[in-house]
């Protein structure tokens, strides 16, 4: 199934991080670019990452976000993911990013 979206900051906190990225070294810089390519891609189509288990979804984001009922993450270079949910307001389909992180970090929040 493929449903474009609207893609949006779960935050102030990230979209000031996501603005930041220019402003540093190569790597934040690229990353950057991979980000950007990401939300391209969910703009296209919000499902075209992979869905997370709902048993493994971190209270944390309950907590910062409100209650989540599906959580999404979107493979970057690198072994970063991105951590989205998808959300529906009349007939507009959002993809909140509420997250980025490298691979170890996702590995220790999702408990793998």
């Amino acid at each position: 199934m493929e449903l474009g979206s609207t893609v949006i900051f779960g935050d102030e906190r990230l979209k000031a991080a996501y603005g930041e990225l220019l402003s540093k070294n190569f790597q934040e810089q690229q990353l950057k670019e991979w980000l950007d390519r990401a939300f391209n891609d969910l703009q296209k189509n919000a499902f075209c990452g992979l869905q997370i288990p709902k048993r493994l979804i971190p209270k944390e984001y309950s907590v910062r976000f409100g209650k989540l009922d599906n959580l999404w993450k979107y493979n970057l270079p690198n072994a970063w993911r991105l951590i989205y949910t998808i959300k529906r307001e009349h007939i507009i389909v959002l993809s909140i990013l509420l997250e980025w992180m490298d691979h170890k970090e996702y590995e220790r929040k999702f408990k793998y």
